[in-house]
């Protein structure tokens, strides 16, 4: 039987009472190698996970963005990556993955750290909540970008008109599927990974009408 790259023990990994390098050498120096050997072993399975996402996306997506598991002074919250098309390279529309504590989550996503060098503005991003199918994508989840990502987030079938209203013109939703610690054990996370995103690319397109 092949092995699980993303189950419950991977959502374990996140639960530290410090992420600082500087913390743990205060309070737990003993405990740092062996985190940090925890944390590489984890983030292989999870960048081997998305490798075989990309493999079954194929083009247009250009190789994905898989961020590194620690960034020289701590180690992540989270797992994080990203798809885009190749020709999007320069958009903040992504479509992103992320591994926390809670859950796994897919979704589309502004990212808010390119959104001064990216290709389209967060109005065009907006695009794709403006005539939402609300049949097709009723089990989808629905969040505004401000809010955190262990809430709990509602379906898009209980949404109002009144939920699509955005607060300022810096303002933006996410719509995406998340899978809970305890269900990890029983799917088959990168054919989840893979099969939300492509869900999701007509409205991943839609943010890119000109």
């Amino acid at each position: 039987m092949k092995e699980k790259l993303i189950t419950s023990a991977s959502c374990e990994l996140f639960n530290l009472p410090f992420f600082q390098f500087a913390q743990m050498k205060k309070f737990c120096p003993e405990q740092i190698p062996q985190i940090k050997a925890d944390y590489k072993r984890q983030w292989n399975l999870w960048k081997t996970a998305i490798l075989q996402v990309a493999q079954r996306l194929g083009p247009p997506f250009a190789e994905p963005h898989i961020e590194k598991w620690c960034n020289g002074w701590q180690v992540r919250a989270h797992f994080f990556a990203y798809f885009k098309y190749e020709f999007n390279k320069n958009s903040a529309a992504i479509l992103s993955v992320i591994l926390n504590r809670r859950r796994l989550q897919v979704s589309l996503d502004w990212h808010c750290y390119r959104a001064d060098r990216s290709q389209i503005n967060v109005q065009q991003y907006n695009q794709w909540f403006e005539q939402l199918d609300q049949t097709q994508y009723a089990d989808f989840d629905f969040w505004r970008g401000d809010e955190s990502e262990y809430a709990d987030f509602r379906k898009v079938r209980s949404l109002s008109a009144q939920d699509f209203c955005l607060n300022n013109d810096e303002d933006f939703f996410c719509i995406g599927k998340n899978i809970e610690k305890a269900e990890l054990d029983h799917i088959d996370a990168v054919e989840f990974i893979a099969q939300t995103i492509q869900e999701l690319v007509p409205l991943y397109e839609k943010c890119h009408h000109q």
